[in-house]
């Protein structure tokens, strides 16, 4: 079932999402070749604690960690480890902050260090493949116009766009209806409507979409070893538009 969200519960949500947005702009200081990726989901475990908030995946379906820390192939639900972070990396950090149970989920690709030109287009590109969904969370629009904005774009960047894991609503719980695909026809799923919260959150690769899983069951990593990137806020549906809660430049 789709929900629609209270002006109440869109206020703990957007608070929820002012501290994760702090916690990102935390970790796009830190970060930096040398590092680990747990050091990483230790800060961000602490910093919530510090903040009176938790990490909202942890726990979730067993999942062990605050973060997802996916580097360079991994497409998603990458584990921090001990591992030292390279110059030339790239890392997605994905979190879900869950502040007086009001919930923000947004993930971000950084640089460790400096990245190749390929590498900078790449994240170019996903990050304004997210901007492209997000321009279509308008009410009376439909999922589709979501997923076909996005493929659209990246696919006509050189691109491909992940099938085997979407976008989401959100709030109380992490994951609810409906689904966001990030590729898709205009015009088709359910009509978007105010009051609806939802993430967009495409993951964009340089070769092929297709994705394989690791031995722990969570890690998605690129069947051909190409990069992947991604970028994803959580969305108020607005009669003014769409309304980040994630939103890291306001």
């Amino acid at each position: 079932m789709i929900t629609r969200k209270s002006k109440r519960e869109i206020e703990k949500m957007q608070a929820a999402g002012d501290l994760l947005v702090k916690c990102h702009k935390e970790i796009a200081k830190m970060i930096r070749p040398g590092m680990t990726t747990k050091e990483i989901d230790s800060f961000t475990d602490q910093f919530l604690a510090d903040h009176g908030a938790t990490p909202e995946q942890k726990g979730y379906s067993g999942y062990p960690f605050a973060t997802c820390a996916s580097v360079n192939d991994e497409i998603c639900h990458g584990f921090p480890r001990d591992e030292k972070l390279e110059n030339g990396d790239i890392v997605t950090i994905d979190m879900v902050v869950n502040l007086n149970g009001g919930l923000a989920d947004s993930a971000w690709t950084y640089r460790v260090g400096t990245v190749d030109e390929a590498g900078e287009r790449l994240l170019q590109v996903s990050k304004n493949s997210l901007y492209k969904g997000i321009e279509q969370a308008q009410p009376g629009n439909r999922i589709g116009d979501i997923g076909h904005a996005i493929q659209t774009y990246a696919e006509g960047e050189g691109f491909s766009v992940v099938r085997d894991f979407t976008g989401h609503g959100i709030g109380p719980t992490i994951h609810e209806e409906p689904h966001i695909p990030h590729f898709g026809l205009p015009n088709k799923g359910a009509r978007l409507k105010e009051g609806m919260v939802i993430t967009i959150e495409p993951m964009i690769n340089e070769g092929s979409w297709q994705s394989k899983m690791d031995s722990n069951n969570w890690t998605a990593r690129t069947v051909d070893q190409g990069r992947s990137a991604q970028y994803e806020h959580t969305v108020v549906i607005t009669k003014d538009g769409p309304l980040l809660t994630t939103d890291q430049d306001k």
